[in-house]
């Protein structure tokens, strides 16, 4: 397995840190990993563990104010630079593996990223996998705290505003623990500005979900403490994909890839994949 790192310039000028894992042979295909909320893309080795020795290359990029990218944590002025990140992101992949399929594997806020991505920019991957999807807000997000936010986010938009247990990430306490101690994490609440504009994305995909049509996997925790899994069944009914399909693991939490049957998971991936390139 071969381990390569560097940089590229985003939007702003902003230092983009990326990532990837090749097998030693020519990859029979490609994944983009797009990271979830305050962690970044080196989180995702269970995946990258399994795929690469099947001759998969996997990318990462960290988000900006995310991991070892430039930029304020956990805030973004608009939510389309995100998406224009991994677009630029995107052209160099599709650029140095020209013909490959690329598959976009997005988790928790990267998935609602490749959401909002694919209403876009769906032409030229062959599929995507979404994990916990963010797509619909928590139910334990009062009202008058959303209200408050929008307030901030005008006024004060790195102001920090919502918080994330470490606990509710996955049912295994080195996976907990690892986050914890992982200095690249920003345990740090949320700023009113990003959680204003992850509110208009999610109203955006709820709105046009049905120009979605590539073929797609939703995979959610039964027992996601962090997004509400009732989301991901939404965007399954809402995209306008034809080849479709939802997997809800009973009792699992947020990060369905870390939790202790996730080699079950990354299994139904596999499978998922191997069908749609044929």
């Amino acid at each position: 397995m071969n381990h390569q790192e560097g940089v590229f310039e985003g939007v702003h000028h902003t230092r983009i840190y990326h990532q990837c894992w090749l097998p030693e042979s020519e990859p029979k295909a490609v994944m983009m990993i797009v990271h979830g909320l305050g962690e970044h893309s080196g989180r995702y080795l269970n995946i990258v563990d399994h795929f690469v020795p099947m001759g998969f290359a996997i990318y990462g990029m960290d988000h900006p104010g995310h991991g070892r990218s430039e930029g304020t944590r956990k805030y973004v002025g608009r939510f389309e630079d995100f998406i224009d990140n991994v677009k630029a992101f995107f052209d160099k992949i599709q650029g140095r593996h020209a013909g490959k399929p690329i598959f976009l594997v997005g988790h928790s806020m990267g998935g609602l990223i490749s959401a909002v991505y694919l209403l876009d920019h769906q032409d030229g991957l062959k599929g995507a996998i979404l994990s916990g999807p963010s797509v619909k807000i928590p139910d334990n997000i009062l009202p008058i705290t959303i209200f408050i936010g929008k307030i901030l986010a005008v006024l004060m938009p790195e102001f920090g505003l919502i918080g994330t247990a470490p606990a509710d990430v996955s049912r295994d306490p080195a996976v907990v623990q690892a986050y914890l101690d992982d200095p690249l994490v920003h345990k740090g609440k949320t700023t009113a500005g990003l959680a204003a504009e992850i509110l208009k994305a999610m109203q955006r995909v709820s709105r046009d979900a049905g120009r979605i049509t590539l073929p797609i996997l939703i995979l959610q925790g039964g027992a996601d403490r962090i997004v509400s899994p009732a989301g991901a069944k939404a965007l399954y009914d809402a995209v306008g994909s034809i080849d479709k399909e939802i997997k809800i693991y009973d009792g699992l939490y947020h990060e369905v890839y870390n939790e202790p049957e996730h080699p079950g998971v990354l299994r139904d991936v596999e499978l998922w994949i191997e069908a749609r390139m044929k």
